[in-house]
C-alpha cells in the first residue's frame, strides 16, 4: 500500500503567477480520460491511462496530455464527437512532461501546435519559448512546475466556476505522497504547496486519476 503520509514541512508563501491577474475565465473543461496506473496481473505488466482533458476556450481547442488509453477510439475521439469536436480541429495539444504515457497520441491532432516546457512545435517549427507565465490562450496559463520530472508544466485554466489544474504533481487524490519516479521530490513538495497557494483554484485534474477539489488534506 503506498504510504500516504504528509512530510512535515511550514507552508511557504508563495505570490500568484505574474499573468495570473490576466487570465480570463472563459473556458471550459472536460475530462476525457479519468486515468489510472496500477498492477497488470502479471510480471512486469502495469495497466496505465493518462488523464485526458479537453478545454474550450472561445477559438482554442486543447487537448491536454494526449497519452495512453485503453482505447483511442472510444476514449479519445468518441468523446470528442461527442462535445463536436474533429481530431483535426483541435489547435493545440500541451504535454504536461515528456513521459510516453501522456504523449503517446498526439499525432490523432494534425493541425495542432505542440506546447511543452521548452517551445510550441508546428510543423517544422520549433519556437523556443518560456513556459511559465505563457497564455496559451486568453484563458489558458502554463507554469513550470518540475519534480516528476524535470520538464513538468502544469495548465492553469479560468473556467467561469474557478480554475483548474492539469498537473502531474500528483497521480490521484489518494497518492502516493511520495511519487516514486519523481526526479526531485524536494521540488515537487515545492510545487504542489505553490499549486495550492493559488488564489481561486477550485479543480485539480492529476496524471493518472479522476479530477478532485483541493481541500486542507491534499497531498502536499
Amino acid at each position: 500500500m503506498a504510504d500516504t503520509s504528509q512530510p512535515d514541512q511550514t507552508s511557504p508563501s508563495f505570490p500568484p503567477p505574474p499573468t495570473l491577474a490576466l487570465l480570463g475565465r472563459e473556458a471550459a473543461v472536460h475530462v476525457l480520460v479519468a486515468g489510472y496506473a496500477r498492477g497488470g496481473g502479471a510480471p512486469g505488466l502495469s495497466l496505465v491511462a493518462s488523464t485526458v482533458t479537453f478545454v474550450r476556450d472561445g477559438a482554442a481547442l486543447i487537448v491536454v496530455d494526449p497519452g495512453m488509453v485503453a482505447d483511442r477510439e472510444l476514449g479519445l475521439l468518441a468523446p470528442l464527437a461527442a462535445l463536436g469536436v474533429a481530431p483535426e480541429a483541435i489547435t493545440d495539444v500541451i504535454f504536461s512532461h515528456h513521459h510516453p504515457d501522456h504523449t503517446v497520441n498526439a499525432a490523432l491532432f494534425p493541425q495542432a501546435r505542440i506546447h511543452d516546457i521548452w517551445a510550441i512545435y508546428t510543423g517544422d517549427h520549433w519556437q523556443n519559448r518560456t513556459a511559465e507565465g505563457y497564455q496559451v490562450s486568453p484563458s489558458v496559463l502554463l507554469l513550470e512546475t518540475p519534480g516528476h520530472s524535470p520538464q513538468d508544466i502544469t495548465t492553469l485554466i479560468g473556467a467561469p466556476s474557478g480554475l483548474v489544474a492539469c498537473t502531474h504533481l500528483w497521480w490521484a487524490e489518494q497518492g502516493p505522497a511520495e511519487d516514486p519516479r519523481a526526479t526531485d521530490l524536494a521540488a515537487l513538495h515545492r510545487q504542489r504547496a505553490r499549486v495550492l497557494a493559488i488564489p481561486g483554484l477550485t479543480l485539480i485534474v492529476p496524471g493518472h486519476g479522476p479530477a478532485f477539489a483541493p481541500t486542507d488534506t491534499t497531498l502536499r
